[in-house]
């Protein structure tokens, strides 16, 4: 859908294809002891912005193209281009991207004259790129054409499939990089298409340079045969067990690329393509649980100027987590305690039924209540300890394929002792749900890196800082700037991507004072 909005904004003003637009940021500085003291006082920083509004042919590149929601990304994206209707027993579906928030969701301008709220698309009021003209291609470790790897994920209606695959047929990934130390045991027989092998055609683990040169030809090659302007690289392959972070090692980028070269065994495949694109500027988001991002690689990241973000798709238990329990905390209701059991039976399952791939995805779920706690020193006094006790449970269920099912219990502490317990039940089709997310990521990576900035004071324009924390409300564990803490709740990380295109296009950052209809 698309939408014509005019902005008469006297704090914006279109140069060639750029718009500029004056902003003042005001904020709060707050002293004392941060329990019983608070000495506030306001702030206020000019800035000028710089949105280019040209949109470049962009391409993205999956790693982990083969598998659920590679083959359902492809999917989505052709049947959308081409207008793909498919028939099931509830009617005919039309193809549409639900769950996005790019494509599917409004953002509020305003009010009308008679103080009713007014929206428009959210991808109208400035221009992105539509997932639509995205080239997409990408690597996996098992070399199933598509249209076969599509079968084989079980997630998109058969009749869907069938009218697919003529677009996809004999399309076999590019080959990827394998280490088997880092993902279950039981991806082994998948791993046929690996690009990392020894003269015996087993994995070789001892030239990881020389891997990271290859992925780096792969992405210039890629570019360069389709036309493109620019690339973003998203994992969404296996979850990697958690790498050990060591002095010297992985702590610095200096160490980082120095033991990429001496073949440490701490140095996992999702580090290597993100040092990879690192190396040349290319957007790297990673949409799994492991901390592929380690110190050395943010440090990497900053040195470069190139754009990371992560960690792990918030898709479903999470994104409604992180509502339920702000939503407790702001109401002043403490919660003791968050039990959150889940099964599915497709093979993110199957490589998280191993112990160390589950820990990683047992520390991305568990560090999303963090910042939420640490808001109201009231419920939780930290000095003595208080927190939330938090339990996670995935269990691999081959059975239930796609359709994840999770369920939480919230046990909270009311007044005078009281008690109060909530129990939820959700069925999701995981796929369906993290693909719209794998979208926004691209679409808002993109649209950020055509944004700059400064100082009023100052001459020349900046790009945003490395770590894109702006793209927090799609990722389970957003990663911060190092010495900031991570914002974890949905309406905190929402607010802040809207405030910044309604800054953008000379707009109040948004508020619910609603005078309007409040003053006489």
């Amino acid at each position: 859908m698309s939408a014509n909005i005019k902005f008469n904004s006297k704090k914006s003003v279109k140069q060639g294809d750029s718009l500029v637009t004056k902003f003042t940021y005001e904020n709060s500085i707050v002293e004392g002891d941060g329990v019983s003291t608070f000495d506030v006082t306001p702030t206020a920083t000019d800035y000028e912005f710089k949105t280019d509004l040209k949109v470049p042919k962009t391409g993205l590149l999956l790693v982990g193209l083969g598998g659920n929601n590679g083959t359902t990304l492809v999917g989505s994206v052709l049947a959308n281009k081409h207008n793909i209707s498919f028939e099931t027993k509830e009617g005919v579906v039309k193809p549409n991207y639900y769950g996005s928030v790019t494509q599917s969701s409004t953002l509020k301008l305003g009010v009308d004259k008679s103080g009713n709220d007014v929206y428009a698309p959210f991808n109208s009021i400035l221009p992105m790129v539509h997932p639509n003209d995205l080239v997409v291609g990408g690597w996996d470790i098992s070399k199933l054409p598509l249209d076969k790897a599509m079968k084989r994920a079980q997630v998109l209606d058969v009749t869907l499939q069938q009218k697919l695959y003529p677009y996809i047929k004999d399309t076999v990934p590019m080959k990827s990089v394998y280490y088997p130390d880092f993902i279950a045991i039981n991806q082994k027989e998948r791993a046929d298409n690996v690009l990392n092998v020894d003269s015996k055609g087993e994995p070789d683990v001892n030239n990881k340079w020389r891997d990271v040169e290859r992925i780096r030809e792969d992405i210039k090659k890629f570019k360069k045969d389709n036309g493109l302007e620019k690339v973003i690289v998203l994992w969404t392959a296996n979850t990697e067990r958690y790498a050990d972070i060591i002095e010297g090692v992985n702590d610095t980028a200096d160490n980082l690329i120095a033991s990429i070269k001496n073949n440490h065994s701490e140095v996992a495949p999702s580090t290597i393509f993100a040092v990879a694109c690192i190396l040349d500027q290319i957007p790297y988001i990673n949409g799994s649980p492991q901390n592929t991002f380690v110190p050395g690689a943010i440090e990497l990241a900053e040195k470069h100027k190139s754009f990371i973000g992560g960690d792990d798709f918030k898709s479903g238990q999470t994104k409604v987590k992180s509502v339920l329990a702000q939503f407790l905390v702001d109401a002043g209701i403490r919660p003791l305690s968050i039990a959150s059991y889940n099964h599915l039976g497709n093979n993110d399952g199957y490589n998280l039924s191993s112990p160390k791939q589950f820990r990683s995805k047992e520390i991305s779920k568990s560090s999303v209540v963090d910042d939420i706690i640490e808001s109201n020193r009231i419920l939780y006094n930290k000095e003595k300890g208080d927190k939330i006790d938090h339990c996670i449970v995935i269990k691999y269920l081959p059975a239930v394929g796609d359709s994840k099912v999770a369920m939480d219990e919230y046990y909270s502490e009311l007044m005078l002792g009281g008690h109060n317990k909530i129990s939820i039940h959700n069925v999701c089709e995981d796929s369906l749900l993290a693909t719209p997310l794998i979208i926004d990521l691209v679409v808002m990576t993109e649209f950020l890196s055509r944004v700059s900035y400064k100082k009023a004071d100052e001459k020349s324009y900046s790009d945003f800082y490395a770590v894109l924390t702006l793209l927090s409300y799609w990722l389970k564990a957003p990663l911060a700037k190092p010495s900031f803490k991570p914002i974890n709740g949905l309406n905190k990380q929402r607010l802040a991507v809207e405030n910044l295109l309604r800054l953008l296009v000379g707009l109040p950052v948004n508020n619910e004072l609603r005078f309007e209809e409040r003053l006489v």
